[in-house]
């Protein structure tokens, strides 16, 4: 992007919106400009690809890239005939060969909507694939819109197969199909009330068929046939099913195919090798698959909640992480010098509750969120399991809230929501099996053993826990029925989402830190900060998880931002950034985003400048240095949108580290937001022209200016202690030097080498704290505090 011109870099980053219109477009049009759903091997939408690049059988993708596509079978009631149609000799792909009714591939960006999640599947409704039918069938045959019910088709079973076209191109053709291809089928009375008026470029020729016909066509060696036409019609059509006991196949019995779900097969995909004459292409592909092989997409308890897992993590090698010494020291300090304490073993805790529950509780936790586990440990006796309680009671929610496929309507999920605090707060032997995934679905399955914890702790801080979750549960019910494929509608709706689910939070742990007495009681009022510091977070969180969350089929990048830079109108346009276009577009939406979390910062810092209990501050404190190292993590980051960026383990432990006081936050926060202003300084600098940057440059410098008095001051400690420890370090050095070992040399130095990062890192934060006494003053341990 830095060798762009600015007026280039000012033209890409404002792309104007096409519009799909099959009457006017070539064929080569389609191939740019229509936009395919990208796909996982599971079928979770991970991006889009231009239909010509999705297509490309090269050496770098021998199969092209896996996308979404549909075909549909239209039958003549009266006769039990099949249209057929023959693709035009005009057809870049596959041309000349006969196939079924109608095969082609949902789009992006679409109005209505083309794009299916995993709940549309499991339902077996998959509008999106539908719609799409019914648009093709009318640019392919000219059969009216209004001819063909969307609710008319019926939704069969989905093939994941590839094919080179080698018949039309040779056996190094460029060109090939490689689809997760959703089988339609759809009947019409008669074939006299049908309108059909083909396009020439798309339809050569058109014929109805019995069974019979078509088999003789198959024996027909002068015919060319698609490869998934082939396919469809021996596995499934024609009697292939009586293997497996159902008594024909789909076409014996195109009543009962139609009127019930006896053929229906919605949870599985099944994969397919294409036949010996169309392996190969550009990139000389072979069998991908060593067998059919069926694959079961759903209610996998191996894998986490949500689309976790599905997407690739953007991770710095060992070597990279290991040269930043003092993120090692930072570790090495805090797992084995100065390690958060846990207070789950004290008598008080010990003796208040279960300690089978409770144990199973402190696992669950560690499941859940491996994380978040050590920082409510190290609460104090008084306040951690009323916290980690909390936390898990809002996470079984949240799994109820995340299933897509678990409950049979969206009234049912409204339901569960709004009666959990009634249901799983109230029945101790309330339990929901089957519903989340891996650990989280275990927790709900198990959750007696939580309400056991629960119903022994004192009845405020069971009123706090419950009052949240009421309306917590209240505020996803709302967003149930929101179709949330392509994110939230606007700002207003991405704060509503986000106070629900993390600000609610905020508020909560506010009152539950108030009745503890460990805080003053005024900060239950401070609803305000609380919920900007819940905001914060949550929207770090949905900035870094765009993919995941896209391919869940549940995004919340607010459409009224990235509309202004997706050319396709599609969110998923950013998944595959293949053209500087996209890559442009991508980070100008992102910077925006990232711009928009930052201004919740002042806000932030001031909720934790009101804390008086040392751990109580080292709880919230966490969270946001790691939300704010996360921003920048973000910023101007392209990784954003293929996969997850995280920052460093080393990296997080510094952080941790430095969160003892008001000094280390503030002067981790001015870090953090001078690096972004610098990346945002050097970017335009380099011709980049970002919509935002001004924005940024001035939440950047709020920052920085709230935190200006304590980063000088940490900078200066910083200075003093990495001085006495290069002095130290040099004096270790040169004893070494000065009598090396005779013997075992390696494991000496080895020795050598972690013993003095342990001693540093130890006389390193023993230094930091000592010089760091005077900037606690303010917070107390809470063995020192009273309740109001």
């Amino acid at each position: 992007l830095s060798t762009m011109t600015t007026e280039t870099a000012n033209a890409l980053s404002n792309p104007a919106p096409q519009k799909w219109d099959g009457k006017t477009m070539t064929q080569n049009d389609f191939m740019i400009r229509d936009t395919v759903l990208v796909l996982s091997p599971s079928d979770s939408v991970i991006g889009s690809e231009s239909k010509k690049a999705s297509h490309e059988f090269t050496p770098s993708q021998p199969r092209g890239v896996l996308h979404r596509a549909f075909s549909v079978f239209l039958f003549d009631s009266s006769t039990n005939e099949l249209l057929l149609q023959k693709r035009a000799s005009t057809k870049i792909t596959f041309p000349n060969v006969w196939t079924n009714t109608c095969c082609s591939h949902p789009l992006h960006g679409m109005e209505p909507s083309e794009v299916d999640g995993p709940e549309d599947v499991k339902d077996g409704s998959v509008i999106g694939v539908k719609n799409a039918a019914v648009r093709k069938l009318e640019h392919e045959l000219g059969i009216p819109v209004g001819e063909l019910k969307v609710e008319g088709f019926k939704f069969l079973t989905r093939l994941h197969y590839w094919a080179a076209d080698t018949i039309t191109h040779g056996k190094k053709s460029p060109w090939g199909e490689h689809e997760i291809d959703y089988v339609l089928f759809a009947t019409v009375p008669s074939k006299d009330v049908l309108t059909i008026k083909p396009h020439p470029d798309e339809v050569d020729d058109i014929k109805w068929v019995t069974q019979s016909k078509l088999l003789e066509m198959f024996d027909d060696k002068s015919l060319l046939f698609s490869p998934w036409f082939r396919l469809i019609a021996n596995r499934w059509m024609i009697g292939s099913t009586s293997e497996e006991g159902r008594g024909g196949g789909w076409w014996d019995d195109l009543n009962r195919t139609m009127s019930t779900d006896d053929f229906c097969d919605f949870d599985t995909i099944y994969r397919f090798d294409p036949p010996e004459e169309h392996m190969g292409g550009g990139g000389d592909a072979g069998p991908m698959f060593e067998k059919e092989d069926i694959a079961a997409v759903v209610g996998d308890a191996s894998k986490k909640q949500g689309a976790y897992g599905k997407v690739k993590t953007h991770k710095e090698s060992k070597l990279k992480q290991i040269l930043h010494l003092e993120e090692v020291m930072s570790a090495v300090t805090l797992l084995y010098v100065l390690p958060l304490k846990s207070n789950l073993k004290s008598d008080n805790i010990q003796k208040t509750f279960d300690s089978s529950d409770l144990a199973f509780c402190d696992e669950i936790l560690c499941k859940v969120s491996r994380s978040f586990a050590a920082v409510i440990r190290q609460l104090p006796p008084t306040l951690l399991v009323d916290v980690l309680i909390f936390y898990l009671v809002l996470r079984a929610l949240d799994t109820v809230e995340d299933d897509m496929t678990y409950f049979p309507s969206n009234d049912e999920k409204v339901k569960a929501l709004l009666s959990f605090h009634k249901t799983a707060l109230v029945d101790p032997k309330w339990t929901m099996v089957g519903c989340g995934e891996g650990d989280e679905r275990r927790l709900l399955e198990e959750f007696p053993k939580c309400h056991s914890v629960y119903a022994a702790l004192p009845e405020a801080s069971r009123r706090v826990i419950c009052d949240i979750t009421q309306r917590m549960g209240t505020g996803m019910a709302e967003f149930v029925d929101k179709d949330l494929g392509q994110g939230t509608v606007d700002i207003t709706q991405y704060n509503r989402y986000c106070h629900f689910v993390a600000g609610l939070v905020g508020e909560g742990l506010s009152r539950l830190f108030a009745v503890s007495g460990l805080e003053q009681s005024s900060l239950a009022t401070e609803l305000h900060l609380s919920d900007q510091m819940g905001l914060f977070l949550q929207k770090t969180n949905i900035i870094r998880d765009y993919l995941e969350d896209y391919v869940d089929g549940r995004a919340f990048w607010p459409q009224s931002v990235w509309k202004k830079y997706s050319s396709t109108g599609d969110l998923g346009y950013f998944a595959n950034p293949t053209t500087d276009e996209t890559r442009l577009a991508g980070l100008n939406c992102l910077n925006e985003l990232v711009t928009d979390a930052l201004e919740l910062a002042p806000d932030c810092l001031a909720y934790l400048s009101k804390l008086r209990c040392a751990e109580v501050f080292r709880f919230c404190a966490i969270p946001q240095v790691m939300a704010i190292a996360t921003l920048d993590k973000c910023y101007y980051n392209g990784d954003v949108f293929t996969g997850v960026v995280k920052i460093r383990k080393g990296m997080s432990c510094l952080l941790i580290n430095n969160t003892t006081d008001i000094l280390g936050v503030h002067g981790i926060f001015h870090r953090f937001a001078k690096s972004i202003m610098d990346k945002a300084k050097s970017a335009r600098k380099g011709g980049y022209e970002d919509p935002s940057c001004e924005r940024t440059m001035k939440a950047c410098q709020a920052i920085i200016d709230l935190t200006e008095p304590e980063a000088r001051m940490a900078k200066k400690q910083a200075s003093v202690v990495n001085g006495t420890i290069t002095v130290v370090s040099c004096a270790a050095a040169g004893m070494v030097l000065h009598k090396p070992p005779k013997n075992n040399s390696v494991l000496f130095s080895t020795t050598m080498v972690v013993a003095s990062i342990g001693m540093l890192s130890f006389m390193k934060m023993g230094l930091t704290k000592l010089m760091g006494e005077r900037s606690m003053a303010s917070l107390l341990p809470a063995s020192k505090l009273t309740k109001n």
